[in-house]
């Protein structure tokens, strides 16, 4: 019986924009994605059974059909036309859940790689990807990694050039905020503050970081309540005033990140330690 272990990479937004509700009720979305170096860890297994059976090290996620995880694999079998097989998966986690960081969607496009790479090692990662759209919207994100414009519901990605070499500082506040409520909240034609995509891709293409921070921008941040605007301003400006060029809420939040150059280790350690004075879930990351 073969065994694989794979990284699942956290997925962060540079920038989020709304642009109109569709008929579907979803929404469309114009944002550009980053894989950083935070990362779940995925074991896949085979077994002699027919089934698939999901095990983690956080008890409160799902262990079967609700779990991304295993709807990827299910999912796989069935567009590849393959016959069931029967595997254990199994699921290390370190990407906090509900912090807009896709860690669900991550451990299932990691569970994708390893079934491509077992049962159809020929299928280009396109395909894989239009697999993962069918189980949830960052998958096929979090299939090709990198840095990616990324369209319609997500599922639309186009390549970018890299973030510049760069540290990454990740805060999670200690409450969660509900994607479908926060979306809810929004009204389309009320946003005023939309990110410059145009500038931000000029800025990945010419290596600028600095002209990088100074687009981030997240449309959710304006749907915020008074109270949760205050703690993700407040983490913010920790992290501005240690340094940081730049710092936003990533997806429907609430984890908020900043950015330093490569080379300015120190503020954001002593950021770290400032925020971790608060907070429970602090961690460095880079560019994957």
């Amino acid at each position: 019986m073969r065994t694989e272990t794979r990284k699942a990479y956290a997925k962060l937004n540079l920038t989020l924009d709304i642009l109109r509700r569709r008929p579907d009720g979803y929404h469309d979305l114009r944002m550009v994605m980053q894989a950083v170096s935070l990362h779940d860890t995925v074991t896949v297994t085979e077994t002699a059974g027919p089934d698939i059976a999901v095990t983690c090290d956080q008890g409160d996620l799902p262990a079967g059909p609700g779990n991304i995880a295993w709807k990827a694999a299910d999912r796989f079998f069935r567009d590849m036309d393959l016959p069931p097989r029967g595997l254990d998966i199994a699921l290390e986690k370190h990407i906090p859940a509900q912090a807009g960081m896709a860690g669900g969607s991550a451990d299932g496009a990691a569970v994708l790689r390893i079934l491509r790479d077992w049962y159809a090692p020929d299928l280009p990662d396109a395909k894989l990807a239009s697999i993962g759209a069918a189980v949830g919207s960052d998958v096929p994100f979090c299939v090709l990694g990198g840095t990616a414009l990324a369209e319609g519901r997500g599922e639309i990605l186009t390549p970018l050039p890299s973030l510049p070499e760069c540290t990454i500082l990740i805060c999670k506040p200690d409450f969660g905020l509900s994607t479908p409520a926060l979306f809810g909240r929004v009204r389309v034609e009320e946003l005023k503050d939309r990110p410059d995509h145009a500038a931000l891709t000029a800025a990945l293409a010419a290596g600028d970081l600095s002209a990088v921070a100074r687009n981030l921008k997240n449309v959710f941040e304006e749907v915020l309540t008074a109270e949760e605007r205050r703690e993700i301003a407040a983490i913010e400006k920790t992290m501005l005033d240690f340094g940081a060029l730049g710092a936003v809420m990533t997806g429907s939040g609430p984890t908020v990140f900043g950015l330093w150059l490569s080379g300015e280790t120190k503020g954001a350690a002593a950021a770290a330690e400032r925020l971790r004075s608060r907070y429970s879930q602090v961690f460095p990351a880079e560019p994957v």
